[in-house]
Order: C-alpha cells, then sequence, then structure tokens
C-alpha cells in the first residue's frame, strides 16, 4: 500500500532540496511516498533538465576567492544572466564549491559538481557551467574581486599581503598581458613591427629617424602592456616594478579571472 502523499511530506522533500512544491509533489506520487525514491527521481529530473540545457550559452555569472591558511583558490561559475548569478542558490553554489576545491583540491571538486549544479539548473532554469578554477599557494598572498564579476590572485615573494592586494588591485584595472618583459614572445613582437612599420612608413621622415619611431612606438606598446613597467594605479609617480623593488617584492604568480 502506498503512502498519502501529505502536505508534510511534500515540506520535507522541498526543504531538502529547495525544489518547487510542484515538482516535489509530481516526484513523491511517481516515487508512492518513498522520500528515497523521490529524491532519486528528483535528480535524475535534474540531470535530464541540465542535459537539455546544456547548449545555451552562459556568458553571465559571478567568480568568488577563498582562501585558508598558505592556499587559495579562485574560482568562476558560469549561468546565462546577470539576474540568476546574484540569485541566493546560484552564490551558494558558488561558494560550496570553492569550500570543496579549497578543502578536496580542484580535481575532486570538478568530479563532483555535477551533482552539485544539477539541482540549481533546476531550480533556477538557466544554463549554469563551471568556469575556470585556479590554486594559489603562497604565505604572501593578496586578492581583489570587482562587483563579483572579475578576480585576481596575486602570490609574492616578500613583501607584505597588502602590496599583493594593491598589485591585484592594480592588475584588475590595468588588465596587463605580461608580467615582466622576458613574456614578450616574438611572434608579439613581429606582429606589432609590422603594424607599426606600416604607419611609420607613411610619414616623410629620414630613414634613421623612421627606425628611432617605430622602437619608439613598438616600446611604448609593450610597456603599457606589461605589469611592471606600468604606472601604480594608486601613485603613478612609481610603476609597479618600482613599488615591488621599494618593498623587497617579486612577483610569484598571478591568476585573472573575468566573467
Amino acid at each position: 500500500m502506498s503512502i498519502q502523499i501529505t502536505t508534510e511530506l511534500i515540506k520535507e522533500l522541498r526543504d531538502t532540496t529547495g525544489i518547487s512544491v510542484m515538482q516535489c509533489k509530481r516526484a513523491l506520487e511517481e516515487a508512492e511516498g518513498d522520500m528515497k525514491k523521490a529524491l532519486a527521481i528528483l535528480k535524475k529530473t535534474s540531470s535530464d533538465i541540465a542535459l537539455k540545457k546544456a547548449d545555451r550559452e552562459a556568458k553571465d555569472g559571478a567568480v568568488t576567492v577563498l582562501t585558508e591558511g598558505n592556499k587559495t583558490i579562485l574560482l568562476a561559475l558560469h549561468c546565462e544572466t546577470d539576474f540568476v548569478s546574484k540569485n541566493e542558490d546560484f552564490t551558494s553554489l558558488l561558494n560550496n564549491l570553492a569550500k570543496k576545491a579549497l578543502t578536496e583540491g580542484i580535481e575532486k571538486m570538478k568530479e563532483g559538481s555535477k551533482d552539485m549544479i544539477d539541482p540549481i539548473i533546476q531550480k533556477t532554469g538557466e544554463n549554469i557551467q563551471l568556469g575556470d578554477a585556479y590554486e594559489v599557494n603562497g604565505d604572501i598572498v593578496g586578492n581583489y574581486v570587482h562587483n563579483g564579476k572579475m578576480a585576481v590572485v596575486v602570490s609574492l615573494v616578500g613583501g607584505n599581503t597588502e602590496i599583493a592586494r594593491d598589485v591585484a588591485m592594480h592588475v584588475a584595472a590595468m588588465r596587463p598581458e605580461y608580467i615582466t618583459t622576458s613574456e614578450i614572445d616574438e611572434e608579439a613582437k613581429k606582429t606589432m613591427t609590422e603594424i607599426f612599420e606600416k604607419e611609420v612608413a607613411g610619414s616623410d621622415k629620414p630613414e634613421e629617424i623612421k627606425k628611432k619611431m617605430l622602437e619608439g612606438k613598438i616600446n611604448t606598446y609593450f610597456k603599457e602592456k606589461t605589469l611592471v613597467e606600468q604606472p601604480f594605479i594608486k601613485n603613478p609617480e612609481e610603476t609597479i616594478g618600482q613599488l615591488l623593488q621599494k618593498n623587497k617584492a617579486e612577483i610569484k604568480e598571478v591568476k585573472r579571472y573575468s566573467i
């Protein structure tokens, strides 16, 4: 004999899953009142819904940064709209995934992420996809999160966490492509040389001057794109390189993610 589907039973299932009353009622009816079966039905439904929405573009989302000891996790989660990115279920999911990555490691978090994400897809009705996840290790780590849409983590050798956070804030604002000039590859130099050569070719200056103009343009371009060469946003009188030198610090690692 099947169990009667009472409002108390529906409420218990809803409190456990957070899924709508009607979905809980249908699952309990299908399971003939068996709570375990109803949970399994809802889990399968979540997975089916997630599969149907998987090809929908998840352009929005949020990022978070969590630190424990000398381990920091930067994690991004994507959804379809800004509305859902601010939804309590979505933000809880983001934080829970980050906590799992922090305690169990990124790979373990990824393995279990589908079971965590699918029920929230069912609740929000949007495609939700795990974005990138980074682990940064170090004693001196600073981070900066801007509007929940961009996050930067900076690890230093030397200096202090305040300097690391200042550098992270600067990276968020100025978005450098390189940390030092040694990272600029030959392909990038070649491409920019070709572009600036065309600009300089139109000048009626002597060849020697054109050569200097070309060098100046290339140097200026890459200086603006290189972190240690950029004027520090809090004090444009000094570069990030000078700021680090003054504080006896070196950049160990920089991770940035933008939605």
